[in-house]
């Protein structure tokens, strides 16, 4: 039985359904166009994964990840987090697999990643993309090349591929590595969508947290020609007066 879907079945929640669509923005032409819910708030989906992540399989995220609910998928992805979160602590049986384990200890952080990797197609909101990201492959690229991440910028069939490549950064700002933000920043810095301009202005002022001058030094080129929305988002935390500098394109 996969326990996982069971419980979140369990907490369907017919009354959440009509707003949950319209804040997902499922209707015709929306990035969310077709999705399903079945009404459950993320705070109830947290607690599902806290009780039943250490009794899932990779086997159960896969049939949760391809679910054409909304929640289920981030269920899936939350619980593969916790899976990998906790890979290094656990004990790993000797000569058992990730995909074969019938406990959760022997799943490699690799095993992990790959099957995030291998199904991002199922990835396809912001909060999906930015509740797993991050703390998942932005972690496991603390120590390695990260070419990935640029690859899924400028190669993604989806916006969402795109996004989880430039929100996956959070974790080296965290760290006060701010290069990659930045440089991804300017691969996507004329992207069309919307979701894209407030996913990279949401970094950028992130990195600006950590360290303001480099950010103003980022900004200074490129902030007259960006989008309206990319840079309001970056700006934020500035003061007001130098706030409105920037948006009536004043700095010098």
């Amino acid at each position: 039985m996969n326990i996982l879907l069971s419980e979140m079945i369990a907490h369907a929640d017919p009354s959440q359904v009509a707003g949950l669509s319209r804040f997902f923005k499922t209707g015709p032409g929306q990035y969310g166009e077709g999705d399903k819910f079945l009404g459950i708030k993320v705070p109830v989906t947290r607690e599902v994964v806290k009780a039943c992540w250490r009794d899932v399989g990779l086997s159960d995220l896969e049939e949760c990840i391809c679910s054409e609910y909304h929640e289920v998928r981030l269920a899936a992805l939350l619980t593969l987090v916790e899976l990998f979160s906790h890979a290094k602590r656990l004990p790993v049986k000797p000569g058992v697999t990730g995909t074969s384990c019938p406990t959760r200890s022997g799943i490699p952080q690799a095993d992990c990643v790959d099957f995030y990797l291998a199904h991002t197609a199922y990835i396809n909101n912001w909060d999906l993309v930015d509740l797993s990201c991050y703390p998942l492959l932005g972690v496991w690229l603390l120590d390695k090349d990260r070419t990935l991440l640029y690859d899924l910028v400028r190669d993604g069939k989806t916006i969402w591929e795109q996004r989880i490549g430039i929100v996956s950064t959070m974790t080296f700002i965290r760290r006060g590595q701010l290069d990659d933000t930045f440089a991804i920043a300017d691969i996507l810095l004329h992207h069309p969508h919307d979701l894209i301009h407030k996913a990279v202005g949401w970094l950028l002022r992130e990195a600006g947290k950590r360290d303001k001058a480099a950010l103003e030094a980022w900004l200074a080129p490129r902030y007259a020609t960006m989008p309206r929305t990319m840079l309001r988002y970056a700006i934020e935390k500035f003061p007001e007066a130098e706030r409105q500098r920037y948006l009536q394109k004043l700095v010098s």
